[in-house]
């Protein structure tokens, strides 16, 4: 795959429209590239929307789990890099698949896998206003509670699709077209 992509080019890597994908951009509010543009994590983002709705994972369910993905890197300050596509910066990285975020694929390190963040380090809200961040929904730790919440029920809805996928494929050979035969060679 090249290193950039264009709208068209992803479209047919995932045999979609590309209807379908700038719809998707719509939805999980993702910035629309010119030309070119679109790199690989970019992407693999889009690549695991597609599979996990062939899961059986309803859109909305992926987009609240996208949100609340970005909402804990914020709170956790990954979203000073500069980049304006930083939350998708990390979605081709494959290394250490335990500790990442399923979606931006952000690794959260080994402690992440037990509801921890960061040991020794402060998250706790603190009251920088009128109200306190907790009092306004903004901690770090109850963000990254539901984003387990929203994992876990889409862990148990993609087995149990899983299973029918593999009942599915098991009937392609039925279906699959003819393979086309070479005419013989004449003399």
């Amino acid at each position: 795959m090249p290193a950039k992509m264009t709208l068209g080019e992803m479209a047919k890597a995932l045999n979609r429209p590309a209807v379908v994908l700038t719809s998707l951009q719509k939805r999980f509010e993702l910035p629309v590239l010119e030309a070119s543009a679109y790199t690989q994590a970019y992407f693999a983002l889009l690549r695991k929307i597609v599979h996990l709705t062939l899961l059986g994972i309803p859109e909305k369910d992926l987009v609240e789990l996208w949100k609340t993905e970005k909402h804990l890197l914020q709170l956790l300050h990954f979203d000073g890099t500069g980049s304006p596509t930083w939350f998708l910066d990390e979605c081709a990285h494959t290394r250490h698949s335990e500790r990442r975020l399923l979606l931006t694929h952000y690794d959260l390190g080994p402690e992440f896998t037990q509801k921890a963040l960061q040991p020794r380090l402060d998250f706790a809200p603190k009251s920088r206003g009128l109200f306190s961040h907790k009092e306004v929904g903004d901690d770090a730790r109850r963000v990254l509670d539901r984003y387990l919440h929203l994992y876990a029920a889409i862990q148990t809805r993609s087995l149990s699709e899983a299973q029918q996928l593999r009942n599915a494929l098991r009937w392609f050979p039925r279906i699959r077209p003819p393979r086309k035969r070479s005419a013989p060679a004449r003399d």
